[in-house]
C-alpha cells in the first residue's frame, strides 16, 4: 500500500488541525473510508465541510448538538464508549456543518466518499440493534449503528464493538478485499480504538493481528492503546485480542467502490470455528 501513514497509527501521529486524528483516503492510500476524532472543550464548536463524503458524527464521551441544512441534531450521547450505544447525527455530502457541546465532549466522525446525497437525520440510541457476537473467549457486543441494512448511507458501514478483558474478538480472521458476488465485497476499513482503565489502576492495552491474504498484502501485529488507529487495506484481519481486566473498544469505518453497499465476508481457512 502506498501511503504517508503506516498501518498502525498510534495516539497522536496522526492529528491534523482540530482532530486528534485526521485519516482520509489520500492519507490512507485507498479511495473510500475516512476517519477523524475531535475532541471539543467546554463550550467549543467546530465548523465543517463535508466535500465528496457523507459522515456520521458519534459522540465517544459527551454529547452535544450537529446543526446541519437549517435542523439541530440534539445528541445526548454517554460518558464513554464502555457505557452503551449512543445516539448520532448523519451528515450528507456538499453540506456545511457544526458541531457544539456544552459540557464538552469526544466525538468521531465516520466517513466515505459517496455519490448519492442523502438527507440529514437524527440515528436514535435506543433503535441501535446490538448483538452478542461468539461465545466463551470469544464473546462480544457488536452495536450496528450504520451497518448496511440498519442505517441507510449511500457509502458507509461502521459499527462499534466492545470486546470484555481477556477475551478475542475479529475471530475468526476474516477478510473483504475481493469482489466476488454474493460471497465477498471490497471494503477499506479503519479500526480506533479505546480501553478501559479501572479506578486508579493503569493503562491497558490490546493486540491486533493482519495477516496477508495475497503476495506483498497487509501484514500487521500491534500493540494498540486508546486513541490508535489501524488501517486494514487488505487482508485477513483478527483477532483483536483484549488485555485481562481492560475491556476494548473499537469503532470500524468502512466503505469501497463495489456496486453494492454490503458486508461480505470470507473467513480464514485455517480458523473456521467461532464466529467473526
Amino acid at each position: 500500500m502506498d501511503s504517508t501513514l503506516d498501518l498502525h497509527v498510534p495516539a497522536g501521529t496522526a492529528g491534523r488541525g482540530p482532530y486528534a486524528v485526521d485519516i482520509d483516503p489520500e492519507r490512507a492510500g485507498w479511495t473510500h473510508s475516512s476517519l477523524r476524532v475531535l475532541d471539543l472543550p467546554p463550550g467549543g464548536s467546530h465548523e465543517f465541510r463535508t466535500g465528496d463524503s457523507e459522515w456520521v458524527v458519534l459522540p465517544l464521551s459527551g454529547g452535544g448538538t450537529v446543526r446541519v441544512e437549517g435542523e439541530n441534531l440534539e445528541l445526548v450521547g454517554r460518558a464513554s464508549p464502555f457505557d452503551g450505544v449512543s445516539d448520532f447525527a448523519y451528515v450528507p455530502r456538499d453540506s456545511h456543518a457544526q458541531i457544539a457541546s456544552g459540557a464538552g465532549g469526544r466525538f468521531a466522525l465516520a466517513g466515505a466518499k459517496c455519490e448519492r446525497r442523502l438527507p440529514a437525520r437524527y440515528g436514535p440510541a435506543p433503535e441501535v440493534p446490538v448483538e452478542t457476537r461468539g461465545s466463551g473467549n470469544r464473546a462480544r457486543e457488536v452495536r450496528n449503528f450504520a451497518a448496511a441494512g440498519s442505517f441507510a448511507c449511500d457509502r458507509l458501514i461502521a459499527v462499534e464493538v466492545v470486546t470484555p478483558g481477556g477475551n478475542w474478538s475479529s475471530y475468526p480472521p476474516h477478510k473483504h478485499d475481493e469482489h466476488r458476488p454474493g460471497t465477498e465485497s471490497v471494503l477499506e476499513e479503519i479500526y480506533y480504538y479505546e480501553v478501559a482503565a479501572p479506578p486508579g489502576g493503569p493503562d491497558g492495552y490490546g493486540y491486533q493481528r493482519i495477516t496477508p491474504s495475497r503476495t506483498g498484502g497487509a501484514e500487521l501485529l500491534a500493540e494498540v492503546r486508546t486513541g490508535d488507529a489501524v488501517l486494514v487495506p487488505d487482508g485477513w484481519h483478527g483477532p483483536s485480542v483484549a488485555q485481562p481486566g481492560h475491556p476494548l473498544y473499537y469503532l470500524n469505518v468502512m466503505a469501497g467502490p463495489g456496486p453494492e453497499r454490503e458486508w461480505r465476508i470470507s473467513f480464514h481457512p485455517d480458523h473456521t470455528e467461532g464466529y467473526a
